[in-house]
């Protein structure tokens, strides 16, 4: 009897929990399933990982920049080299003299055969133009008239070519190559009309002679619109040299433009021995057509996305993507942390050469902790100094040029065309160093700094950059834009022959084929990778199907621009 009532008394007790152990059951189950609703997927973490990284741009204003704390050392960390010079830079040399089969432009150049160009977009753009307008002209053994300057542009500079270049020097240092003339001479008392045209992008030799000169013997003198990138980029040896002659000797700037940027680097020197000039590219317009994610949330996404609404022909791109094939700027931060991991100091003068920076100081800042010293031609000049350039686009642009040419190390953050005439004006004047982020193999380690030491950071940042710092061969001759790998041009002296040639031999197997091979050819593997040129394709966009975005930003030669204006904005 006792037994059953103990039974009873425990199972009224169980009927009792077994609601409660329901309840708390179903709470659990509850908040599971919430959990999981709520987290992100593994695309959206890595999302939240990126935007932990990209901290420069923040737009709560209560939110503190965030710095990283992984124990970055004052003087860069010691490398055991010189980090301003090139290695073996000093066996390399420019050579673009013509030779003796090269005829003088009095026996080639035939009378009533006038060319005319009308160049494209900002100062840099225009600048390749008027280079291969020199050889077009030679090649149709017609006089050059000076080019006209695009005016009508995005930039709306309103400049002549004689009001950013040195005409007559232009004129006079050609004249051996090509007879230029300042206007179009008079037929009677009317001045000869020119006949416009246009020629398809990377028009080569054959094509010009095919095309341009059937029509310059028929009307006697030609106008081609919108010249640029309208000549081959793989030419004779005689038209390489051609064009390293007009780009580096002949296309000098105006008196006052030269002394205002002479200035600009004189004050620099005075600030330190030696300086680093960074074009940053971070404005607004070249973050929304990368179509990068910064960190920036929704704000940044509507403020982005109303610029790219602007071009019809600018879709919505994967950012995951474009970061992962190495199409993203990186952020000022970025371009920071890199540069000390590459052993410049907290002490390094930088001089950075840019627009309007998106998310402004804020986004500056951790850049600026990084290296103090920070300079532009608006701070170490006054507005009166700069008064009389500070309205022309160009103008302002061709003092960055002056102090970014004369920088001990040049630093680009795109691949564009002032970042691309940069990088091979100094090749050709004793490969100063230019580095050029690997931002395809930068991605993860950017997104994996703060699980690792700056040691361990720094020493791979220092790996992915081989065959991105502007060495001598670090790129095989003939790949790549001429303008930026102008090898037809890089001598080799004697000595570094002879060294090449007369190393120590290893007894038994002739090694001879092999070590000639690997000072000849850099290493594949540690070696910029660059897209091939298809000269004989009308358009380049053929590039952007195969892949080919791993250079520090997108090659803007592989974008097949349907806007104009879009085109201009993003390739100078």
């Amino acid at each position: 009897m006792a037994y059953q009532r103990r039974r009873q008394h425990y199972y009224q007790r169980f009927r009792v929990v077994i609601p409660v152990f329901s309840a708390v059951a179903a709470a659990l189950l509850f908040l599971f399933a919430l959990l999981s609703f709520l987290a992100p997927s593994p695309v959206e973490t890595d999302r939240m990982h990126l935007k932990r990284q990209h901290t420069t741009i923040s737009f709560r204003e209560d939110e503190a920049i965030e710095h990283p704390e992984f124990g970055v050392p004052r003087d860069g960390g010691k490398l055991g080299r010189d980090i301003w010079t090139s290695r073996n830079s000093e066996h390399f040399y420019g050579c673009s003299n013509s030779s003796n089969k090269f005829q003088k432009a009095q026996v080639i150049t035939l009378p009533n055969r006038y060319l005319l160009i009308a160049t494209s977009g900002g100062l840099n753009q225009q600048r390749t133009g008027i280079t291969d307008a020199v050889v077009v002209a030679r090649i149709l053994n017609a006089t050059l008239v000076v080019p006209k300057l695009d005016q009508r542009s995005f930039w709306k500079d309103s400049s002549n070519f004689s009001e950013i270049f040195d005409v007559d020097w232009f004129i006079s240092h050609l004249s051996k190559d090509v007879k230029i003339i300042k206007q179009l001479p008079s037929k009677g008392r009317k001045p000869l009309s020119a006949y416009n045209m246009r020629v398809p992008r990377k028009c080569n030799e054959r094509c010009y002679i095919t095309r341009i000169l059937p029509v310059i013997m028929k009307k006697h003198a030609v106008q081609l619109s919108k010249f640029d990138y309208r000549l081959a980029n793989r030419l004779d040896t005689e038209y390489q040299k051609l064009r390293c002659r007009v780009n580096y000797h002949a296309l000098k700037f105006t008196s006052p433009i030269l002394g205002m940027g002479e200035k600009l680097v004189h004050w620099m020197r005075m600030r330190s021995k030696h300086y680093i000039a960074l074009h940053l590219r971070f404005e607004p317009d070249m973050l929304a057509f990368s179509g990068c994610d910064y960190g920036g949330g929704e704000k940044e996404q509507k403020e982005l996305g109303a610029i790219r609404r602007r071009w019809k022909t600018l879709h919505r791109s994967n950012p995951d993507r474009a970061r992962r094939q190495g199409r993203c700027p990186l952020t000022p931060e970025e371009v920071g942390l890199m540069l000390r991991a590459l052993g410049y100091g907290s002490d390094v003068h930088i001089y950075v050469a840019s627009g309007e920076v998106y998310g402004g100081e804020r986004t500056l800042a951790p850049l600026k902790e990084l290296f103090p010293n920070y300079h532009s031609k608006e701070t170490i000049a006054t507005k009166e100094e700069l008064q009389s350039f500070s309205s022309f686009s160009s103008r302002m642009a061709a003092l960055d040029f002056i102090v970014c040419d004369e920088s001990d190390v040049f630093v680009t953050n795109n691949n564009g065309n002032m970042a691309k005439i940069l990088a091979g004006r100094r090749r050709y004047f004793g490969h100063k160093p230019t580095i050029r982020p690997n931002a395809k193999k930068l991605y993860r380690l950017f997104l994996n700094r703060r699980n690792m030491t700056w040691d361990v950071f720094a020493s791979s940042v220092r790996n992915f950059q081989r065959g991105f710092m502007g060495e001598p061969k670090e790129v095989r001759p003939g790949r790549g834009g001429f303008h930026e790998n102008p090898s037809t041009c890089i001598c080799e002296d004697s000595t570094a022959k002879v060294e090449k040639h007369s190393g120590p031999r290893k007894h038994g197997k002739d090694n001879t084929t092999k070590r000639n091979a690997s000072n000849d050819e850099p290493d594949v593997d540690n070696e910029a990778e660059w897209p091939e040129m298809d000269d004989d394709d009308d358009d380049q966009n053929d590039l952007a199907d195969k892949g080919t975005f791993n250079e520090t930003f997108s090659d803007y030669d592989a974008m097949n621009f349907e806007d104009p204006d879009l085109e201009e904005i993003i390739s100078d």
